[in-house]
C-alpha cells in the first residue's frame, strides 16, 4: 500500500461512500484511500441477528454500528427527500444547494438498486395533528428497507473497490493537521499515510473519537442537542392510517408541563427492536424490513425528549451515554423494557407482567424499571407525549404499549468549519452524522458529495 495519496477518506458509511463515488467520478485519476474501523459489509454478522445469542455479547467492533456502510447498513433505511428535516446543511448552504445534494444521493443509490417509490407528505394528517398541537414534519420519504438497503449498499461498496483502495479493520488513531499524517492500527501494526485532502466520516459510532481528537488539537466546537427517551412498541394497526399513506409520522411537541419538546420519528412499520453499542454502552433501536416474511405484528418508533445544556456544562453526549449506562447496570449488562401502565402505577415490569402483555416483545430485553434510570423530566415528558399522540392513533398509551429503554440520539460536537474544512487545518474536512453537520441517510449521503466537489473543483457547486 502507497504511504502517500490524494485523498484519504476515515469511514465506510454513507457519507464516506459517497464522498468517495464524488471523487472517483469526478477525477478517476485521484489516489483514494478508504479507512474503515469496522469489517466489510458481509463480515458484519450481529450474533442476536444470526440468532447465536439473545443477548448483546458487545462485540468490538460492533457489528450493527460500525464497519462498511456504517450504522446505515441495517437501519430501517429512510430516505428523506426534504431539506426540513435529517440535519443542519440547510443552515450552513443554500437550501435548493443541499437539496440538489440530496437528490444527487439518491440517484446514485437508485442506480444500485435503491427502491425508486417514494411516500408523499399528507395535508389532511398534517391537519388532523395541528388540532392537538401535534406538530408534523412534512416530506418526501423513501423505505429503502433493511434488508433491501444492505443490498444496495453492497452493490455501491463492490463498485468503489475498482475505483479507490478500501482498507477495512482499520482504527484510526490519529490525524496530525501540521502533516496531514492518518495513523491508524491493522492487525495489531500501526500504519500512516499522508493525503492532500483528509476527509474525516466517522460517523455517529466514531462521534466520541472525532470529539477527543478535536478536543487533543485545540479545534473549536460548537455541541449539539442530545436527546434521551425510549424506542415505542405497540401494535402495528394502531399507526396503520398515518403509515399507509406516508409511512413516517415524524411528530414534534412541546409539553406543557417542561415546555419541552420531544420527538416522535424513526416510525418502523411492523418492523423489530434491536439493540445498539456503540462504545460498550447498549441503546435501542428499530429496524424493518421490505420482506413480508421478515415482517412482525408491531411497529415501533422513537420518542425523545430534546436538551440543549447552557453553561457551565458542556458535555450533552456524555450525560446521554451515563443515562444509558445506568440502565445497562441496572438491567445486567442489557436494556430495559416497560409497559407504559406499570411505568405509570409506579410498578416494575416483571417477567410476569410482561408475559401477561397483550403486545409481545420483539426484542428480549430485560423486563424493569425505566423511573430507575431515566430523569424525571424525560419520563414526565414521555408520558404527556404518548397521551397527547393517542389523541391521533388511538391506543398509542394503552397500558400495554412497550417502552425499551434508553434510546439516545447523540448530535456529536460540530467543528468550526468552512465548507466543511476545519477552521485551523489545511485540507482536512469533517462531514456527516459524527461531525454534527447531519442526522440522516440522505443529508450524511449529500454531505460526502459536497466534500468530493469542494476537493475536486475548489468549489461546492
Amino acid at each position: 500500500m502507497s504511504e502517500r495519496y490524494d485523498v484519504v477518506i476515515v469511514g465506510g458509511g454513507i457519507g464516506g461512500l459517497m464522498c468517495a463515488y464524488g471523487l472517483s467520478e469526478s477525477d478517476p485519476k485521484l489516489r483514494v484511500l478508504l479507512l474503515e474501523r469496522g469489517r466489510d459489509i458481509d463480515k458484519r454478522i450481529c450474533p442476536i441477528v444470526s440468532k447465536k445469542t439473545k443477548t448483546c455479547l458487545k462485540c468490538d467492533p460492533c457489528a450493527i454500528m460500525e464497519g462498511m456502510a456504517g450504522a446505515g447498513a441495517f437501519s430501517d433505511g429512510k430516505y428523506i427527500i426534504s431539506t426540513e428535516y435529517g440535519g443542519w446543511l440547510p443552515d450552513l448552504f443554500d437550501n435548493d444547494l443541499v437539496m440538489r445534494y440530496i437528490l444527487k444521493a439518491d440517484e446514485i443509490l437508485m442506480k444500485f438498486g435503491a427502491d425508486k417509490d417514494a411516500y408523499e407528505p399528507s395535508i389532511a394528517l398534517k391537519k388532523e395533528c395541528l388540532k392537538y398541537d401535534l406538530h408534523m414534519q412534512s416530506a418526501k420519504v423513501k423505505h429503502l428497507g433493511t434488508d433491501a438497503n444492505y443490498l444496495t449498499m453492497s452493490k455501491l461498496i463492490e463498485h468503489l473497490k475498482n475505483k479507490v483502495e478500501i482498507v477495512t479493520s482499520a482504527k484510526m488513531t490519529d490525524v496530525d493537521i501540521k502533516t496531514n499524517t492518518v495513523t491508524y492500527i491493522k492487525d495489531h501494526k500501526e500504519e500512516s499515510v499522508q493525503a492532500s485532502s483528509i476527509v474525516l466520516a466517522l460517523g455517529r459510532a466514531g462521534a466520541s473519537d472525532f470529539k477527543a481528537w478535536a478536543k487533543k488539537n485545540d479545534l473549536a466546537l460548537v455541541n449539539n442537542q442530545v436527546d434521551i427517551g425510549v424506542r415505542v412498541e405497540l401494535p402495528y394497526e394502531i399507526w396503520e392510517d398515518f403509515s399507509k399513506v406516508i409511512y413516517e409520522p415524524k411528530i414534534k411537541y412541546a409539553t406543557r408541563g417542561y415546555h419541552d419538546t420531544v420527538r416522535m420519528f424513526c416510525f418502523n412499520e411492523r418492523g423489530q427492536v434491536v439493540t445498539e453499542n456503540t462504545d460498550g454502552i447498549l441503546t435501542v433501536n428499530g429496524h424493518a424490513y421490505k420482506d413480508e416474511t421478515k415482517k412482525s405484528k408491531n411497529s415501533n418508533f422513537a420518542l425523545l425528549s430534546t436538551t440543549n445544556f447552557t453553561s457551565p456544562f458542556n458535555e450533552p453526549i456524555e450525560y446521554a451515554k451515563s443515562v444509558a449506562s445506568l440502565a445497562n447496570k441496572i438491567s445486567g449488562g442489557s436494556v430495559i423494557v416497560q409497559r407504559l401502565g406499570d411505568l405509570r402505577n409506579g410498578k416494575r415490569t416483571d417477567e410476569k407482567r410482561l408475559k401477561e402483555s397483550s403486545v409481545i416483545p420483539t426484542l428480549d430485553a430485560v423486563p424493569g424499571d425505566l423511573s430507575l434510570c431515566m430523569p424525571k423530566r424525560q419520563l414526565d415528558n414521555i408520558i404527556e407525549t404518548l397521551d397527547a399522540l393517542s389523541q391521533v392513533a388511538p391506543g398509542t398509551n394503552n397500558y400495554d404499549t412497550l417502552l425499551y429503554g434508553v434510546e439516545c440520539k447523540y448530535y456529536s460536537a460540530r467543528p468550526e468549519a468552512t465548507d466543511f474544512m476545519i477552521t485551523g487545518t489545511s485540507g482536512i474536512y469533517a462531514l456527516g452524522d459524527g461531525a454534527g453537520f447531519t442526522r440522516s441517510l440522505s443529508q450524511a449521503g449529500a454531505s460526502g458529495l459536497m466534500v468530493a466537489s469542494k476537493i475536486v473543483k475548489g468549489v461546492i457547486q
